[in-house]
Formats: C-alpha cells, structure tokens, sequence
C-alpha cells in the first residue's frame, strides 16, 4: 500500500490501494470469504441439505397439479386425496425453507460478526503511519456499511440465489421432460436473452464499487467534522461545512442511481425477456393441445415449470446484483485485512530483564517520515540516558522532539543508526513488550467515554479499585472525582468533555502512575494549562517521576528547571546538552530561548 512504499499519497489513495493479491475478478472476489466460511461448514451443509430438499418438493408441485387435471376430474376419481397430497407437499416445503432461511441466517451474521473482529484487530496492530495517508472514516465505513453488505450477500442473497439456481435447472429439466421440442425452443431464446446480460453486470460491478468509495468519502468527512465542532463553530463555519458535505453526499447519491439505472436495466431485461420467451413458448404448447399432441395436464405442468425457471431468472437477476456489490465490498474488506503492520514483531523476539531499568542509548539515530522521505526528522542523533535519570527535550518546532518519542515507543522504526533500551536494539524487542515498559502522558491526553475509575484503569486493566484510588491520589486526582457527581463512577463523556485541561491531564497521570512503568514520556504535559492547573498537574508529574527514567518534551521552561539535564534540538539534531545553570552559561539556543521566557 501507498503508506508503505515511502511515498506520499493522498488520503483516498492508500485506503483504495489495491494489491493483486486482493483485486478479483467480479463475484470471485467472495472466495476470499471461504476462510471464514469453513468453520461453519457443518451448518452450511445443513443448510444445503434443506435447500435441496426444499427445492425437490417444490419441483413436485407442478406434478401434483398435472394429476390433478388429467385424473382428478375423472368421473369416480377421489379428487380430495389429490388436494390432500398437495397440501402436505406444501407444508413440508415450508418447514425445509423455514429451516434453510434459519440456518443461513445465522451463518450471515455469524461471518459479519467475525469479518468485523478480523478488520478491526488488524487496524489496531498498525503503526500510526499506516493512519498518516488512510482516513480512520474510510476504515469505519467500510467495518459498517461494507460489511453489512457482506452479510446480505452470505445470509440471504446467496441461499436465494442457489434456491433460484436450483428451481432454474430443475425447473429447465423438468422442461425437457414434459416436452423436447418447446423446451428446445424455450433454451435458445433464453441464450438469446441473457447472454447481453453478462455484459452489463460487468459494467455494474464498477459503478457499485464507486458508489461504496463514494460513501465511504462522506463518512469520512462527517467523522473528521464531527470530531473538530469546537473549532468549527469557532470560526462559523457551519454553512460552509455543510455545504461540502452536500457536494460529498451528491456525488455519492449520483453514482448510487448511476448503479441503480444500470441494474434496473438489467432486471428489466433478463425478466421482460424470459417472460417474453415463455409466453411465446407456451402460445406454441397452447397450440399443441388444441392439434392433439398434449393433454391440459401436461401444459398445465409445463407452464408451472416454465413459470418456476422464469421466477429462478428473475430472483437470479436480483441476487446477481447484491452479489457484484458484495464482491466490491468484499474487496475492499480485504484490502484492509490483508494490509501487513509496517511495524512487527520479530520471529525470535528478545526479552528484557526480570527488572527493566529503562537505560536509553541512542547511536547515530536518522529517520524521515513515510509521508515525507525528503526531509529528515532526526539526523544523526546520539544520546545516552542512564536508570532513573530525568532528561528534558527542548526546542523550537520541527525540531525532532516528538519524532524522538514516536521512535521509542516503536511507532517508527529508525531509518539508520539503532535505538536501545537497556542494551537491547529495539527492533529486537516484540513491540508490546516495549511499550509494557513505557508510560505516556501527552499534551492532549485520550479520555474514554467510560466512567472515571474505568479511565484510569487502562493503564493496567487488571488493577484492583484500591490500586486506581491510590494512582488518583497520587495524580492529585482524587480531590476533582470525588466531587463529581457520581464520583470514580461518573461518565466523562465522549473525549472527556466533562472535564478542564488540567482535569484531563491528571487522570492521564494517575493512569500512567497506576501503569508503574520504568519509562515515563511526557510530551508537553503542562503546556495548555493555566498557572493554577499547571501547579497541581506539575505536583502529580513529580509523583509520577519519582524513582523511573522520564523524558520530558517541554516548550515552557519553566516546567523543565528540576531535570538533571537539558537536551536542545534543533532542525533534527542535538546541539546542546547538560545541566540547566550550564547551558544558561553557555550563550546558545537554550540562554536565548530562557531569556525570552524565564526573565520575563
């Protein structure tokens, strides 16, 4: 895909890449579903069963009925057993398709279900920059409407296809039997009719992947929206918004009745011309009758057939239509389920000792983005960071000071040079093992919508009530969730919008306290914060500190005066290290930057 080859790409084109591996041909793009299909083999083969016989007993029907016509109204003929024999043939035909629709059912939404768990576990194992060029809108419209789709097809449309398939050939069969001659006229019109067909579903299967790329364009930008209303509405642009949404949503509806035209046209066709063959096949066989050569029962029953094998053409017709969406769909599923996490564990992972010390060496450490292979975040970086130290990262924008971070914890890999925690190269280690070892807090933490004390336990999801009080005591979280309304229990609200800045960061430091992790990363924790809350959150980040290796990411430098040393970047390279009275001394970027902010 576009966001693993190193180039940039746009935000549709990576989630639309389409490997050759996934792109197939029309409805066999559904044989990748196979995988997903086999641990129910047993219920579908049931379901085949009660397809076959369901099918069997209706293709009786129309032999009841000749019967009927050419025995029953005999003078001395027992006509109720006749209506007797074909009221039971209906009942059992109910039950053995009440019995497939149950089963199939229950396959459709079974397989949806583990096609939905599938995509998203393989979401969660990529690294952000997998998310740099694929929209997270795109991803949830195709986990929700692509696979709704899916279950359609797999629960429903494809039973009535066979279903369909079945009546169609029985039906054909019992054609031939009844009467040679009008079934052989009936099958060469029927070619006739439905070879233009296939043309078109080609064309079909186009316009239905389109119309689901189109709306996947505008769940995309609906959740990016939604997402940003503060700033929206901040700078009224509500109109203008949802005036590019209305542009989003007409181009998808254009394309959705493009599809529908098309496969209007189809349905139209292939039943307009089956029926148009099998009334002329039938004036033929009326024709018969009246010279002799055929009894009223047996074009009675050749009008059955050729009414089922019409009916199996038309239900055909419709099913082939859900399945070309499917199969779109079906491919698009599997491009996400088939993309590899760039960053992965090794066959042989390494493993860090019974009692990690967080020691950082960093040799000679270059890296460029994905998205910009041009330009060089870190260049030939090399730092040192012993058990328990404190080291601050300043200065200015662009200067490599989060790339650092995004590379200890393995969101990137280096590009040259190697990274090491205590000792062992990081590429060695199974990514999950690191980052166990690593806590985080950012400048805009993630707040679950959960409930207090559920928030601060994602940072250990086994810790005990007690553990999490003690965390938010020591966060100094405990006075502000107490006096919430339901206290640990009280719903924060989507992304903690219940909450102040300085609230959120403090949940966000007893998580990463309750964690207990040898690594403690703050990236900008204090910098959005008023002085009062800047006070109390500062107070929790010392306890969080206390006895583990922290790096701090910090604009104010204020925040950073307490740090045993003092790191100084600049367009992706170290060019200031040492104490904080040092490098006021030393009249370089970190005196000029302190001049403008700590005299003032």
């Amino acid at each position: 895909m576009s966001q693993l080859d190193g180039k940039p790409a746009s935000s549709n084109d990576s989630a639309r890449a389409e490997p050759p591996a996934a792109r197939k041909p029309g409805a066999a793009a559904l044989r990748q579903l196979l995988p997903l299909l086999w641990p129910y083999r047993g219920r579908i083969a049931i379901a085949l069963i009660a397809l076959l016989i369901g099918s069997a007993t209706m293709l009786t029907v129309p032999l009841a009925f000749r019967d009927l016509i050419d025995q029953g109204f005999v003078a001395g003929a027992a006509v109720g057993w006749h209506f007797v024999a074909l009221f039971c043939i209906a009942l059992f035909w109910g039950v053995t398709t009440a019995a497939r629709y149950y089963t199939v059912s229950w396959i459709g939404e079974r397989v949806t279900a583990d096609l939905r768990s599938a995509v998203y576990r393989r979401m969660l194992e990529q690294s952000p920059q997998y998310f740099e060029s694929t929209r997270t809108g795109e991803v949830l419209s195709r986990l929700t409407g692509d696979t709704t789709l899916v279950q359609t097809v797999v629960g429903s449309s494809i039973s009535m296809g066979l279903r369909s398939l079945l009546q169609f050939i029985g039906g054909l069969l019992m054609l031939a039997i009844t009467n040679v001659k009008l079934f052989g006229i009936t099958l060469l019109l029927l070619l006739i009719v439905v070879l233009p067909i296939v043309l078109i579903g080609r064309h079909l299967r186009k316009l239905s992947r389109e119309s689901q790329d189109r709306v996947a364009d505008s769940s995309a930008l609906a959740g990016e929206i939604l997402n940003a209303m503060p700033t929206v509405q901040a700078f009224t642009m509500e109109r203008a918004e949802a005036e590019r949404f209305d542009v989003s949503v007409e181009s998808s509806f254009a394309t959705a009745v493009k599809r529908s035209g098309v496969r209007s046209l189809m349905t139209a066709g292939i039943i307009g011309g089956v029926f148009g063959a099998i009334v002329f096949v039938l004036w033929l066989g009326a024709q018969s009758v009246s010279a002799g050569t055929m009894t009223a029962g047996e074009l009675a029953s050749f009008v059955l057939y050729a009414v089922f094998t019409a009916g199996g053409v038309g239900v055909l017709a419709e099913v082939w239509g859900d399945v070309l969406r499917a199969a779109g769909a079906t491919e698009r599923l599997m491009e996400l389920l088939s993309a590899e996490p760039a960053i992965a564990s090794p066959a042989q992972p390494a493993t860090l000792p019974s009692k990690p010390q967080a020691r950082l060496d960093l040799e000679a450490v270059s890296f460029r983005y994905p998205s910009r292979p041009t330009q060089l975040a870190l260049d030939d970086v090399s730092l040192s960071i012993r058990e328990g130290e404190t080291v601050a990262v300043v200065g200015p924008s662009g200067a490599g000071k989060t790339t650092l971070f995004q590379l200890l914890l393995r969101f990137y890999d280096v590009g040259a040079g190697s990274l090491k925690f205590d000792g062992i190269d990081i590429r060695d280690l199974d990514p999950r093992e690191l980052r166990s070892q690593i806590g985080l807090v950012s400048q805009e933490p993630v707040i679950f919508s959960a409930n207090a004390i559920e928030n601060i336990r994602y940072g250990r999801a086994g810790a005990s009530n007690e553990e999490v009080y003690e965390a938010a005591r020591a966060a100094l979280a405990d006075e502000f969730i107490a006096r919430l309304p339901e206290g640990y229990r009280t719903f924060l609200g989507e992304r903690g919008v219940r909450l102040s800045g300085g609230q959120r960061q403090r949940i966000a430091i007893a998580r990463a306290i309750l964690k207990n992790p040898p690594l403690l990363l703050l990236d900008e924790a204090t910098s959005a914060l008023d002085a009062e809350s800047e006070v109390l959150v500062s107070a929790g980040l010392e306890a969080a500190m206390r006895g583990r290796t922290t790096l701090i990411i910090a604009h104010r430098l204020s925040t950073v005066q307490r740090a045993d040393r003092i790191v100084v970047m600049e367009q992706g390279r170290i060019i200031e290290t040492g104490t904080p009275a040092e490098l006021l001394r030393s009249g370089g970027l970190y005196s000029r930057l302190a001049s403008l902010q700590l005299v003032a």
